[in-house]
């Protein structure tokens, strides 16, 4: 019996849940949302999560929203994850977790959904240059960051969760929005970050979560669209 249930749609947040769980080595079930159908305003759906996003995490009676809080959850059941409570790093993965959650992935949905904020197209341009600017330079900020531990993981104890938010962003910024992607010759002059994200995508957990959402390689370093079934949208 799978131990979780994940709700999702191909290439949300919920690509870092999923990760996490193909890292942890967990089964779990997932129910694809598809937005394009106003799933996310459904009755069912609004009782899980009152917002109507993604992703949302099942285990048992605990029905979990929020990128940063599932992953915190998982951390708390499975080792391999990060460090836990009483260990080393765990301040660390408090201070990264919370900023690639409350800065770096909230800025990229400025970007996204720039057209949310603002009312007219050219506004929403300025807004996404402007957007753009900071997150390079969050970017450059992470890397110096990655730079310090060797060169290998934003946290200095090692492997964990932030990596896989970290990477699933720097996805993101490198193919959405569509028209207006930040260029990957940004993430191509960031050594520690490349080095992160040509390690990840080598990883089985993360090529066996990306294809479950109809993502083809590369994953992460010049990446692809997903591609899934006819009828699912992105939206």
């Amino acid at each position: 019996m799978a131990d979780y249930t994940l709700y999702f749609s191909p290439d949300s947040a919920n690509l870092v849940v999923r990760m996490a769980l193909h890292e942890a080595g967990v089964d779990y079930r997932e129910v694809l949302v598809d937005r394009g159908r106003a799933e996310q305003r459904s009755a069912s759906f609004l009782a899980l999560n009152p917002q109507g996003l993604l992703p949302v995490l099942e285990h048992g009676d605990t029905v979990l929203f929020e990128t940063a809080a599932i992953l915190l959850y998982l951390v708390d059941r499975h080792v391999s994850l990060g460090p836990r409570i009483g260990d080393t790093g765990r301040g660390d993965l408090y201070r990264w977790l919370f900023f690639l959650s409350n800065t770096l992935h909230a800025e990229l949905r400025l970007r996204f959904y720039s057209r949310r904020y603002v009312s007219d197209e050219a506004q929403a341009a300025g807004l996404r240059h402007a957007v753009a600017e900071r997150l390079c330079r969050h970017l450059a900020m992470l890397d110096d960051r990655i730079s310090d531990n060797a060169g290998a993981w934003l946290l200095a104890s090692g492997f964990s969760v932030c990596d896989l938010y970290l990477a699933a962003c720097c996805r993101w910024l490198a193919i959405y929005p569509k028209d207006d992607a930040v260029d990957q010759a940004v993430i191509d002059s960031l050594p520690g970050l490349r080095g992160l994200l040509d390690r990840l995508q080598s990883r089985p957990s993360v090529g066996a979560a990306c294809e479950r959402e109809w993502i083809e390689p590369p994953y992460l370093l010049r990446p692809r669209m997903p591609e899934p079934p006819e009828g699912s949208v992105l939206g």
